[in-house]
């Protein structure tokens, strides 16, 4: 095996080693510095030390050996409490677990399994006969122990006690360098990858039969040119194996709810990053993440914009789920972690957080964010900006859903409805102070008094906190719309696949939310990227939710669209089907925007509304955005009365003169009676969400 290795050190100089951390996803002992100890129980050995959150990566990259393919599996495991020995050794731990090679480390090669006197052979590790290992031991002795540093619980010692992947007689037992290996499977790892198997559990929740499981994956096969891996000899024994398991499970482990999720916490610690237990004087909590989601946060979230849809389900969930999204290149949601909480996760988002951000950093140290979107002025947006080092931005897709349904459902006359929902717009934008705000709502219900059922509501459900909502829509930039459309349309999938139950006893057991999450409901986003990336499986697709408003807004002809500049109320767009027929949009360009197509008349974001703005932005016809007109302001502000903060001031300074083009455009847009005057007033707590531009 190849490696590096320095030279011996003596035992106790093993907590003076450097902790290697090799910057790829997985990583093998080849990209690692060994160094042989010198003396001691350890004598002879090679040891070298890595973080223990990525011990998982180092077997991964072991078990990937392109000479000697294998699996690593766990043989024993000790553990111990922290606090249990007064004087620990130098590598004393408080884990303690054996890897070996699957391929050993018994020898049945020279033993028909059908012969009588094979069956009382007592193999050399304790572990019993291995029946359903026998046609894979050859004998290998390649092993290692990780060690979990009782002094330093983060790092992991790493002792290879044997490096080769070779049998008694020292002659390699398995893959490409053994002459007995070549044309089977011992050739390759002896079992199906992580992946393929998380593939093919995926497909089986989805619905997909086994015959067309097998069929799809002999067109994988041939489409590279036959079997190169162990996961290209999938028999339809693996799949019926997989089917069997999922149809043996349960998402109750328990009677009682608060033990099953405890059981479940306990069988899938590696998908957990977060759990606070019921019993603790903190509100519940638990935070879910698979390898799945892990990847797709690593690969969109960086650089990118990581989202919270929060507070779903409140009304009949037993605790609310939050769930982080990452978007893909079509803007697509995509959930890359879960969140079940007792307690509103706004303000307890500093608990799990920063837990989340270590679990990403741990597999990528480079990863950062680009933005976070909060749907809610309660989060703690400092604890936000700590953990992911990014700008922290608004996203008022849920305020604009819910004025508006509530809109439909309450104000009988369409004239009516668009009036009150540009007024709403103009309140929650209000620029000036808090009494300035409260006066526009006084206005807005004196002049809208008549529509009682609507009064009713906006005075319980959102007078109490409107301020805070323009509060934090003054302190925190705004999303443009085509975050808004994906995280609605998250939302809606969601609504339909979770909410959508007979059984309404289900709702009332965290268990059975947490089971469907990582299983069917983890499965349908696992399909949709696993199809746009491979054009496989394309028909099985959910067509409601593979794309998003944002998306067909683009394929909009901007000829479609009949853009009066003279006369900016209303904007149409012609129907693509039905050329005689065009929807109609009232108060275009704005993020209040109606329209009168029929997704949209039940209260959702639509294309038409989506396209006209973009072309009202393009085009400067149209008052920018309320939330773009509140950005420029605290910009302007900031190259008034330059903060005292360095990097804010040069991103000020960096920013400024892009701005004095739009500024006179805004002057143009003013003069002609489109653009009202913003007063001049500079809120501090904008200073945070300036971020410098990162270097290209």
């Amino acid at each position: 095996m190849k490696g590096h290795e320095a030279k011996m050190a003596r035992m106790e100089e093993i907590l003076n080693l450097p902790v290697q951390e090799p910057p790829s996803a997985e990583f093998s002992a080849a990209d690692i510095k060994w160094v042989k100890v010198e003396g001691g129980r350890l004598g002879g050995d090679n040891v070298a030390l890595i973080p223990f959150s990525r011990v998982d990566d180092f077997v991964k990259g072991e078990s990937a050996n392109a000479e000697c393919p294998a699996n690593f599996r766990i043989e024993s495991r000790r553990k111990r409490c922290e606090g249990s020995i007064s004087k620990p050794r130098v590598d004393g731990y408080l884990e303690h677990t054996l890897y070996w090679c699957s391929y050993g480390p018994e020898d049945y090669r020279n033993i028909d399994s059908g012969i009588d006197e094979g069956m009382g052979i007592k193999p050399a590790s304790g572990k019993g006969s291995r029946p359903g290992r026998r046609h894979m031991m050859r004998g290998c002795l390649c092993h290692f122990t990780v060690k979990r540093l009782y002094t330093r619980p983060s790092i992991a010692l790493i002792i290879y006690n044997q490096r080769r992947h070779a049998d008694k007689t020292g002659a390699p037992c398995h893959g490409v360098l053994d002459r007995q290996s070549l044309g089977t499977r011992a050739m390759y790892a002896p079992r199906i990858s992580e992946e393929l198997r998380q593939k093919v559990i995926s497909m089986l929740y989805i619905g997909i039969s086994l015959d067309n499981i097998m069929q799809h994956h002999m067109e994988v096969v041939q489409r590279h040119g036959g079997p190169q891996s162990r996961d290209d000899f999938l028999t339809r024994n693996d799949v019926r194996n997989m089917e069997r398991v999922i149809r043996s499970s349960s998402y109750r482990l328990d009677e009682n709810d608060e033990c099953s999720v405890k059981m479940w916490v306990q069988r899938h610690q590696k998908n957990v990053f977060f759990f606070q237990d019921y019993g603790s004087p903190e509100p519940f909590a638990l935070g879910i993440q698979t390898d799945w989601q892990l990847q797709q946060m690593l690969q969109y979230g960086h650089n990118g914009t990581i989202a919270a849809h929060s507070n779903f389900g409140m009304k009949k969930l037993k605790y609310p789920l939050c769930t982080l999204l990452a978007f893909d290149t079509s803007h697509n949601a995509i959930p890359v972690a879960w969140i079940i909480t007792s307690s509103f996760v706004g303000p307890s988002i500093h608990k799990w957080i920063g837990s989340l951000a270590e679990r990403v950093r741990s597999k990528e140290p480079r990863w950062r964010a680009n933005s976070f979107l909060v749907d809610n002025p309660s989060y703690e947006t400092a604890a936000i900006r700590e953990a992911f080092q990014c700008r922290v931005l608004s996203c008022i897709w849920r305020v604009r859903r819910s004025w508006i349904r509530s809109l439909l459902k309450k104000c009988y006359n369409f004239d009516v409805q668009r009036e009150m929902f540009k007024y709403l717009g103009t309140i929650l934008y209000c620029t000036r102070n808090l009494s300035t705000a409260m006066d526009a709502i006084q206005e807005f219900m004196e002049v809208f008094v008549d529509q009682h059922m609507f009064m009713d509501y906006f005075k319980s459900r959102w007078l109490p906190h409107i301020g805070s909502w323009i509060n934090g829509i003054r302190s925190l930039p705004a999303a443009g719309p085509e975050f808004q459309a994906a995280v609605e349309s998250y939302h809606l999938r969601t609504k339909l696949k979770l909410l959508n139950e007979r059984n309404l006893s289900l709702f009332l057991r965290t268990d059975w939310l947490v089971h469907t999450l990582t299983t069917e409901y983890h499965s349908l986003f696992w399909l949709d990227q696993y199809s746009s990336e491979t054009g496989f499986l394309a028909d099985l697709r959910d067509q409601n939710f593979s794309t998003n408003a944002w998306y067909h807004a683009l394929n909009i002809p901007a000829i479609d669209v009949i853009l009066d500049e003279q006369n900016l109320q209303p904007a149409k767009v012609l129907s693509r089907t039905d050329r005689t027929y065009a929807c109609t949009i009232w108060n275009p360009g704005s993020e209040f925007s109606i329209c009168d197509c029929s997704w949209a008349r039940l209260g959702n974001l639509c294309k038409h509304v989506i396209k006209v703005a973009i072309l009202c932005k393009d085009r400067q016809v149209a008052r920018p955005l309320l939330a773009e007109q509140v950005y420029r302001q605290a910009l302007l502000t900031l190259v008034q009365k330059p903060p005292d903060d360095p990097v804010v001031l040069d991103h000020a300074i960096a920013r400024e003169i892009h701005l004095q083009h739009d500024i006179k455009g805004l002057e143009e847009l003013s003069n002609n009676g489109l653009l009202l005057p913003l007063a001049a007033e500079f809120n501090p707590q904008m200073e945070d969400n300036i971020i410098l531009p990162r270097p290209s």
